[in-house]
């Protein structure tokens, strides 16, 4: 690895740096607390971009630095105070003007450090609705961005092609374990024109795409020390797509009372009041752009990535795990079980959350 100072050097800072230390434990890039040796100029997060994951890079920071800036222009427009605690800023580099550094190996970006803030990793009804009123607030203010973004993951949550990834694998059946998966081949092709159903819309004409977060949980949003959301951060999964993903994936993961592998099913199970508080938010902070076609199809979101997961655990399970880490042999199998079990746990509340939508606020939970 290069000398992280030397790194730093290369972007347009002000100050000088005095130390550069490790930051957090992220499983994607690598982040590093950059401290300024002047008082009165900010610290940095530098961050080595996984570029195995994201192959364009300089598109992923086009994209990021579209929504940045289109985000700082808004709170300029509503006369918000302390916009740089709002939206993240990224600093140029000194050659080439753009905003990641390539060392000849690795690819390097640099953020100004926001301090006094915090996350959180508590799910519940109130940090839920939290998140439903940032991310919705997020997606309202970029759904005028000017700009065009890019995949930074191609496919990512396009879910025709999750399942020609499923079909491909039960047709090759690589790993010799398709008689023991085969129920659960046969429960996802029931479901799969209803949960391909957002693709067809959009084909149609009567969905749009919209520029979403894509990666939704409470721990992707900074708050300050009195609990009060500031912005939303890790943008690396910010491109167009289906509002479907940023409700669906907060919820698979927050509305789970059990664990994404839990060998015990009787503990996993939807949590309705996960969904309410979350859908509070999001429609609060959302409505002046949402649909009705969208709006109505929020409890299609919440099982659609169940769905999706089971899936994607599934293929890996066929293609003898050739994807996701392993504990034991039967682990993807075992996630499979989990995430199905939290799937027909989600169909059971459709009704609910259908007349939940339906009803506005006549049964929201109060904090």
């Amino acid at each position: 690895m290069n000398n992280l100072t030397d790194v730093v050097s290369r972007f347009a800072i002000e100050g000088n740096v005095s130390e550069v230390k490790p930051l957090g434990s992220g499983l994607i890039n690598d982040s590093f607390r950059v401290i300024n040796a002047d008082t009165n100029a900010p610290d940095y997060v530098l961050q080595r971009i996984n570029h195995a994951i994201f192959q364009d890079v300089d598109m992923l920071m086009n994209n990021i630095v579209a929504v940045t800036s289109h985000i700082r222009k808004k709170l300029e427009k509503k006369g918000e105070k302390d916009i740089d605690r709002k939206v993240l800023t990224f600093i140029p580099a000194k050659e080439g003007g753009k905003y990641y550094w390539f060392d000849g190996e690795n690819y390097w970006r640099l953020m100004v450090f926001i301090k006094g803030t915090i996350t959180c990793e508590t799910v519940n009804p109130e940090y839920s609705y939290y998140a439903g009123v940032a991310f919705g607030s997020f997606q309202s203010m970029l759904a005028d961005i000017p700009d065009e973004l890019g995949e930074s993951i191609p496919n990512f949550h396009n879910m025709e092609f999750r399942l020609s990834q499923l079909r491909e694998a039960v047709a090759n059946n690589v790993a010799g374990r398709l008689d023991e998966a085969q129920y659960y081949v046969d429960e996802l092709e029931k479901r799969a024109d209803e949960m391909c159903k957002a693709e067809q819309l959009y084909r149609e004409g009567k969905l749009p795409k919209r520029v979403c977060h894509c990666d939704t949980k409470v721990n992707n949003m900074l708050f300050d020390e009195s609990g009060n959301v500031l912005c939303v951060i890790d943008l690396d999964t910010v491109m167009p797509n289906f509002v479907f993903s940023d409700i669906g994936d907060f919820l698979r993961t927050a509305a789970n009372t059990g664990a994404e592998d839990d060998e015990n099913l009787d503990r996993v199970s939807f949590n309705m009041e996960i969904f309410k508080a979350f859908a509070k938010g999001y429609l609060e902070s959302g409505k002046s752009f949402l649909t009705p076609i969208e709006i109505e199809n929020l409890p299609y979101a919440a099982t659609l990535f169940p769905y999706m997961q089971t899936v994607r655990f599934l293929a890996d399970y066929l293609n003898g795990d050739t994807y996701y880490k392993i504990n034991y042999p039967t682990h993807n199998l075992v996630r499979t079980a989990a995430q199905f079990k939290l799937l027909r746990s989600t169909e059971s509340y459709l009704q609910e959350m259908k007349e939940f939508i339906e009803h506005g606020d006549t049964e929201i939970p109060s904090f």
